[in-house]
C-alpha cells in the first residue's frame, strides 16, 4: 500500500505523468488523533528568513551534452539550507535548449511527490509546441530526495513488493495490526537508509532549491509549469518569493489549505466519480467487459472483482499474485486518462476472467516497479515529501475511523486512500509545513487550471488555490482526466501558449469546453 501519488509516471507519455498522491493539507482543521493543524502559510520561522531580500547562493551549472539534443548538468544545494555553509547535496538537472530568440527557461515539474523532473523533461518535443520550444530553455530537474538528487531509499525491492502487497483496506484487527506493522518497518527502512535526508525533502526545501536553480540558470524570474503535487510546489515558492514569478502555470491544483484527512477523502471521491464517468461511457460499447447494463451494477461488479482478489489474490503471468491494493491500484491508475480507458476496459475484461496479469501491470507503472522488479525512488519519496508536508493522525485507530467514514462515498477507494498515509503517523521526521492559504502576495499573475472531473485533484481545489493566491487567476476544463495542459484541449493549450510567452493571463474564470 501507498499513499496515493499525485502525477509523475514511470513512464513518461505526451499526456505527462498520471500518478496520484497524498497532498499537503489542513486549515484550522484538527487531523483525526494528530496535532491540530495551525492556520498560515508556511510553518517555520525561516520562511520567514528566505522571502525576498534573504540571502542565498546558488551553484554553478556546468551543462554536459546527452542524447536527443539535451543538456545535463548537477546543482550543489545545501542539505540544510539553515546551514547553508554545511553539506551540500547535488540535484539532477536537465535542458532541451531554445530554438530561437530565448526568452528564459521554462522549468517544469510532473508533480508526485516523488516524480522526476528530469524525466518528464524528456517528453518536451510532445508537451510543447513549436513557438513555446523556440522562446524557452525546457528544464527539468529532479526534487531532492527523488531520482538522481540524493533518493530517498526505504526498502529492498523485494521489501517494498510486500509492502505494496499488503491489505490496505483492512476487515479485521488482525489486517490492521498487520497494516500498522508494514507502515512501522516502512518508517524505520527510512530512518535506517536514508536518516540525513529525511527532515530536509519537504517541498519547502524543494521550493527553495526551486530559487537556487533560478539563479544558477540566470533568469531574471521564474517561469514554471507545475502539474498536480507540483502546482503545491509553485505555490510554495511564490509565497516565499512572490517578487520573482515571472510566470507560474498550476495545472490540476492542490488546496494548500485542506486538512490531510480531507485531502484523502476528497481523492477517494474524485476517483471514485471518475469510475463511475469511465463505467457510463464504457456501457455505450460494444466491447464494455460488464455484465449489469446499468452504471450501479457496473460499479458493484468492480466491487465483486476486488472482493474475489481480497479472498483469493489473482495469478498474473510471471507468477506474481495481484490482492486486492495491487488490484485496487490496476483499476485506478488508468483513470487518470481518458484516453487510457479503453486500457481499463480491457485489464477489467481479464481480471473477470480470473487473470490478473494487466491489473498488476497498472499498478507496477504507477508505483515506478520495472520488468526486472527493480523500483524507482518514486514510491519512497513520495512518502518521504508527504510525511513533511503535514501533520498525520498519530493513531492506527484515527486512519480506521477516517476509512469507515470514506466508505459511505467510496466504496471501493475510500478505505484504501484513507489507510495509504499510515507510515506518516510513525515518521521520524517532524513536518516541516504547516497547511494554510497560500497568498503570494504581489506576485505577477499566476494562472490556476482545474479540471472539472479530475479523479486525482478535484476542481474544487484549483477554486480554492486561485481564491487564496493573492494574484491567482482561475482557468476552468470541462473534462475528464488528471490535468488539462497538453492533453488535447486547444483551448487550454492556447490560453497556457499565450500565457507563458507574454505574462499575460486568461480572464479569470474562463471556461474551455470538453475536447469531446
Amino acid at each position: 500500500m501507498l499513499a496515493l501519488l499525485l502525477a509523475g509516471c514511470a513512464e513518461v507519455t505526451a499526456n505527462g505523468p498520471s500518478m496520484f498522491g497524498t497532498s499537503p493539507g489542513a486549515s484550522g482543521e484538527s487531523a483525526p488523533g494528530g496535532t491540530p493543524a495551525t492556520t498560515g502559510t508556511l510553518a517555520t520561522d525561516r520562511a520567514t528568513e528566505t522571502r525576498e531580500g534573504a540571502s542565498s547562493s546558488a551553484g554553478r551549472l556546468g551543462w554536459t551534452d546527452c542524447d536527443g539534443g539535451f543538456e545535463c548538468a548537477k546543482l550543489r544545494v545545501p542539505l540544510d539550507h539553515d546551514n547553508p555553509q554545511g553539506e551540500q547535496i547535488e540535484l539532477a538537472v536537465t535542458r532541451l535548449p531554445a530554438t530561437g530568440d530565448r526568452i528564459s527557461s521554462l522549468v517544469i515539474n510532473p508533480g508526485g511527490p516523488g516524480g522526476s523532473g528530469v524525466e518528464y523533461a524528456k517528453a518536451a518535443r510532445l508537451l510543447f509546441g513549436d513557438e513555446v520550444r523556440e522562446r524557452f530553455d525546457i528544464v527539468g530537474f529532479d526534487p531532492r530526495g527523488v531520482g538522481g538528487s540524493a533518493p530517498i531509499d526505504c526498502l529492498d525491492d523485494a521489501e517494498l513488493d510486500a509492502f505494496l502487497a499488503l491489505d490496505a483496506s483492512p476487515d479485521s484487527v488482525q489486517e490492521q495490526e498487520a497494516l500498522a506493522e508494514g507502515g512501522r518497518r516502512f518508517a524505520q527502512g527510512c530512518s535506517a537508509r536514508s536518516g540525513r535526508l529525511l527532515a530536509h525533502v519537504g517541498t519547502v526545501d524543494a521550493a527553495r532549491d526551486l530559487e537556487l536553480l533560478r539563479q544558477a540558470l540566470g533568469d531574471q524570474k521564474l517561469t514554471y509549469l507545475g502539474k498536480s503535487y507540483g502546482t503545491f510546489l509553485g505555490a510554495v515558492y511564490a509565497d516565499l518569493f512572490p517578487g520573482k514569478v515571472r510566470a507560474l502555470v498550476l495545472d490540476g491544483a492542490l488546496d494548500p489549505a485542506a486538512s490531510r484527512v480531507r485531502v484523502n477523502a476528497d481523492q477517494a471521491v474524485g476517483v471514485e466519480g471518475a469510475l463511475r464517468a469511465y463505467a457510463a461511457d464504457c456501457l455505450t460499447r460494444d466491447d464494455c467487459p460488464f455484465r449489469s447494463r446499468t452504471v450501479d451494477g457496473a460499479l458493484k461488479e468492480v466491487s465483486e472483482l476486488l472482493k474475489r482478489a481480497d479472498a483469493q489474490p489473482l495469478p498474473s503471468e510471471g507468477g506474481r499474485k495481484v490482492t486486492e491494493a495491487l488490484a485496487t491500484l490496476g483499476v485506478l491508475t488508468p483513470l487518470y486518462d481518458r484516453n487510457a480507458w479503453p486500457e481499463l476496459t480491457e485489464t477489467l475484461r481479464l481480471a473477470m476472467d480470473g487473470d490478473g496479469t494487466l491489473l498488476l501491470r497498472n499498478a507496477d507503472q504507477l508505483m515506478g516497479r520495472h520488468e526486472d522488479g527493480t523500483y524507482s525512488s518514486q514510491t519512497e519519496a513520495n512518502m518521504a515529501v508527504n510525511c513533511l508536508d503535514g501533520p498525520y493522525p498519530a493513531e492506527p485507530s484515527a486512519f480506521a475511523k477516517a476509512a469507515g467514514d470514506a466508505s459511505s462515498q467510496a466504496p471501493r477507494f475510500g478505505p484504501y486512500v484513507m489507510w495509504s498515509s499510515l507510515p506518516c503517523a510513525s515518521w521520524p521526521a517532524k513536518p516541516t509545513f504547516i497547511p494554510g492559504p497560500l497568498v503570494a502576495k504581489g506576485a505577477a499573475p499566476i494562472l490556476v487550471i482545474g479540471t472539472e472531473r479530475d479523479p486525482a485533484t478535484p476542481y474544487k481545489w484549483a477554486e480554492a488555490l486561485a481564491k487564496q493566491l493573492e494574484p491567482g487567476v482561475l482557468l476552468r476544463y470541462v473534462g475528464d482526466g488528471h490535468t488539462a495542459y497538453s492533453t488535447g484541449s486547444p483551448c487550454v493549450d492556447e490560453a497556457v501558449d499565450r500565457y507563458l510567452l507574454t505574462g499575460l493571463p486568461p480572464k479569470d474564470g474562463t471556461i474551455c469546453p470538453s475536447k469531446g
